[in-house]
């Protein structure tokens, strides 16, 4: 099936070009759209419907037995075709995926860029990240002992301060409860357009496309 016929322009943002998923001899997706900063488009379908591998592909992530086929450009340059590491996408999943031998701080430091150089500049930019996230003063502690919502936020942070030039989430409110879900939703949205980042959200829960806006594509 092939969705979002519109012309995906050129330049800027997220841009998919006939990008098509099959596994064996099924069709899974195919899709053509573009997202532009601070810009949201979500994908919604059943479980098994391709969203998840969709993510992956864009990541550089996709597991072996899919197929794919199709153009993905970031910010004017293609990507899909260079290694997942250059890729420069930040992916937040269901989980949040903090490391448990690693102090809140030292989770967000192991996402600090490389050319962020000397130990006290890259804390700076640790406590200033927990300072904006209202998370001042956290950087030592470990997070066994934060919240669900708490270690939401962490794991948002760690993903932006890894400076992606797109925003990919796997339904990552899916495992909260409904008043920390709405609350979550609202950071991550306010967050990722306050950094100018196109967002692709995948999806099956209608509330989290309305939270989101923008384009919305059915599986």
């Amino acid at each position: 099936m092939r969705e979002g016929a519109a012309d995906p322009g050129t330049g800027h943002g997220l841009e998919l070009r006939d990008v098509r998923l099959t596994l064996g001899v099924r069709d899974l997706l195919w899709v053509t759209a573009a997202v532009a900063p601070g810009d949201t488009l979500t994908v919604m379908g059943p479980s098994g419907s391709g969203k998840s591998s969709l993510l992956a592909f864009i990541a550089g992530t996709l597991a072996p037995a899919f197929k794919a086929h199709g153009e993905v450009w970031l910010s004017g340059e293609r990507i899909d075709q260079v290694p997942t590491e250059r890729r420069r996408t930040g992916l937040l999943f269901q989980d949040d995926l903090l490391f448990p031998h690693l102090s809140v701080g030292g989770n967000l430091a192991f996402a600090v860029p490389s050319t962020v150089r000397g130990r006290a500049e890259r804390r700076r930019v640790v406590e200033e990240a927990l300072k904006n996230a209202d998370l001042a003063g956290f950087d030592a502690r470990d997070p066994a002992t934060l919240s669900g919502g708490q270690r939401a936020r962490v794991a948002l942070l760690r993903v932006l301060l890894s400076r992606p030039r797109a925003l990919l989430l796997d339904e990552p409110f899916a495992k909260l409860d409904a008043a920390l879900r709405a609350q979550f939703r609202a950071y991550v949205f306010s967050e990722a357009r306050a950094s100018g980042l196109p967002i692709l959200l995948v999806t099956h829960d209608p509330a989290d496309a309305e939270a989101a806006g923008g384009q919305v594509i059915t599986l």
